[in-house]
């Protein structure tokens, strides 16, 4: 049995979201200097949207507002899926990790938020 979750950065879905944001921020590197301030600027602040998000959510008091902020990470996290298409349309990447990435944060995603749409349980989530 896993052990109640102290922090956000104790939930499996932070972590793997996070791991996300540090590979989407890796990749952007390489890309155009001259998509700076469009494509990476937005690829960045809609990955870092996702952990924020489930952060945020953690400390709310109702379950209700805590799946809001979950919904609004799983919002944030298909925009990332957008430009990760729209990257390979236009060559900058070829990066079959983050998509793997976008699938399994989604999956966490969703089940988190209907756990606890379903429960009261403090215990979602934790690494033991």
């Amino acid at each position: 049995m896993r052990e109640p979750a102290k922090s956000f950065q104790d939930l499996i879905v932070w972590q793997r979201a996070h791991a996300f944001v540090l590979e989407v921020y890796r990749i952007t590197q390489s890309y155009p200097k001259t998509e700076m301030y469009g494509l990476v600027s937005q690829f960045r602040r809609a990955a870092v949207s996702i952990p924020a998000n489930i952060a945020e959510g953690f400390k709310k008091a109702s379950s209700a507002d805590k799946a809001r902020f979950l919904n609004i990470a799983e919002g944030s996290l298909e925009e990332c899926r957008y430009y990760l298409i729209l990257s390979n349309d236009l060559h900058y990447i070829n990066n079959q990790n983050l998509w793997e990435l976008s699938d399994e944060v989604g999956k966490l995603l969703n089940g988190y938020r209907s756990a606890i749409l379903t429960s009261n349980s403090s215990i979602l989530g934790a690494k033991k």
